[in-house]
């Protein structure tokens, strides 16, 4: 029986549901998603298995025009995800009428791989406005095939995924068939407790946090895990952490319930928080956190 593999790409402007379509292809939540736009920092592959397929997903940051060193890197992963695509998912929302950046969309425009454009959201709009997105898109993007899909109301997500596999070279796996992503428990650990964060805290703040996990011990049933939430600032601090230490104590909680349901045993988990300046222009230290490939 022959076999197919190759590597599928998600790529689009901040927030309209690149996480959310991969976790519908994987059924996994292996992505944030929330509703503040760039919630994705990194490439994360989530992987798919069948009998006789092997999809390798990677959904990337939000497409942004990047303000500084952090979102360079973020931006440096979006420019791989053109280099090592078998095919390349372009996902727009509902009403949306152009990509942020110029360079990216001539890159898919003129891509030599196949190019699924799939327009998102499509449960927020009447039929005139699908009509009117489809005739947009088919035109801005000659080479694409167009799809009408909702991500999160899962409709239009398995013909997607089918022409996904029709499109895919025969190949041997890449990874073991058992294996589900390319990231190591630490990673989805410092994500849960991000998502958390984005949830609780307004403004900035979201956006100058890291999570570095210090120690994961796993047990049979139990699993211990220290992890230290990093601000640019002393003021930052004292917000994440909150009035009689409730905040930080919601966001515990909150990351703890998820991932119980993630690895499926009893988690144990203590939050610290300290104070790293600039780290977000500190190429040594955004090297350190897995963002500069360089």
């Amino acid at each position: 029986m022959s076999h197919k593999a190759g590597f599928v790409n998600i790529i689009g402007n901040p927030n309209v549901g690149k996480s959310t379509l991969m976790n519908a292809f994987i059924g996994e939540r292996l992505s944030i998603i929330t509703s503040k736009a760039q919630t994705t920092r990194h490439r994360i592959l989530g992987i798919v298995n069948g009998e006789d397929f092997q999809v390798v997903l990677s959904d990337t940051p939000g497409i942004i025009k990047p303000a500084y060193q952090l979102q360079e890197s973020m931006m440096d992963f979006v420019k791989s995800a053109f280099e090592d695509a078998d095919v390349l998912l372009y996902l727009v929302e509902l009403g949306e009428k152009e990509l942020k950046d110029e360079a990216f969309f001539n890159k898919i425009t003129n891509a030599k791989i196949p190019v699924l454009l799939l327009i998102n959201k499509i449960d927020t709009g009447d039929e005139a406005s699908l009509s009117e997105a489809l005739e947009l898109w088919q035109s801005k993007v000659p080479n694409a095939e167009v799809f009408a899909i909702s991500a999160l109301e899962n409709f239009g997500v398995t013909e997607v995924f089918k022409r996904i596999i029709e499109l895919l070279p025969e190949s041997p796996p890449f990874y073991p068939k058992d294996q589900l992503t390319d990231k190591p428990e630490r990673f989805f650990v410092n994500e849960a407790i991000r998502e958390k964060i984005l949830m609780q805290y307004k403004k900035e703040i979201p956006y100058s946090v890291e999570i570095d996990t210090e120690e994961f011990f796993e047990d049979d049933d139990i699993i211990r895990i220290r992890s230290v939430i990093m601000v640019e600032r002393e003021t930052q601090k004292g917000i994440i952490i909150g009035h009689k230490g409730q905040a930080i104590k919601w966001v515990g909680i909150e990351a703890r319930k998820d991932l119980e349901k993630f690895f499926g045993k009893q988690i144990h988990i203590e939050l610290y928080v300290k104070v790293n300046k600039n780290w977000r222009n500190d190429i040594r230290q955004l090297k350190r956190f897995g963002y500069n490939k360089k």
